[in-house]
């Protein structure tokens, strides 16, 4: 094998992204991301530090992934539409990447200051979306909690096929949204 040019940890883990996607989390390994960089295995070591490192690593760069798609989803709106479109975004995010909202979803963030940080990214701009609610900080943390558990349910439950009843499943998260959107009003602070 010829040495890979311009080999960084980038470049590893969006190949690593690109295989977990295609063939699922599990098939990212070292032996089948040197194969598919065309290098040798110790390469990686280089610029990761064994597996346990590359999930790790990959879970950021799936969680920077996500709150890309999140924000860019969110510039410019606000109020229910934001939530809608975050709501969207999110799902859409978990149906295009597979395998790297796995790394996400599973992997412990409370043991890991990186993810810890990486992750509390996603949780502001949850809230900066929810600001024209004006929830006090407690309801606050409550509606990103339900959101979040929300649109990880829908997603986890459509990727493992089941809503098998030929309804729109778009129409379905629509109205899911919705649903929590109402409930919110409960807790909107009196302007």
């Amino acid at each position: 094998m010829s040495p890979r040019i311009n080999l960084d940890k980038e470049a590893i883990l969006r190949v690593a992204a690109e295989i977990a996607d295609r063939d699922g989390l599990d098939a990212v390994t070292i032996a089948t991301l040197a194969k598919k960089l065309n290098i040798k295995s110790p390469s990686l070591y280089n610029h990761i530090n064994g597996m346990s490192d590359l999930r790790k690593q990959l879970a950021i760069y799936g969680i920077e992934e996500l709150y890309n798609a999140l924000i860019n989803a969110t510039i410019g709106i606000a109020g229910e539409e934001a939530i809608h479109s975050f709501a969207n975004a999110y799902v859409t995010f978990a149906r295009n990447h597979h395998g790297l909202y796995d790394a996400v979803t599973q992997i412990s963030m409370q043991s890991d200051e990186q993810l810890q940080v990486a992750g509390s990214k996603t949780v502001e701009l949850v809230s900066r979306v929810l600001g024209t609610y004006k929830l006090n900080k407690e309801d606050e943390i409550h509606t990103v909690r339900g959101l979040r558990s929300m649109l990880h349910g829908f997603a986890s439950i459509e990727k493992n096929g089941g809503f098998g009843i030929p309804i729109n499943v778009d129409e379905s998260l629509r109205k899911m949204v919705d649903t929590y959107l109402l409930g919110m009003q409960y807790y909107k602070k009196d302007e």
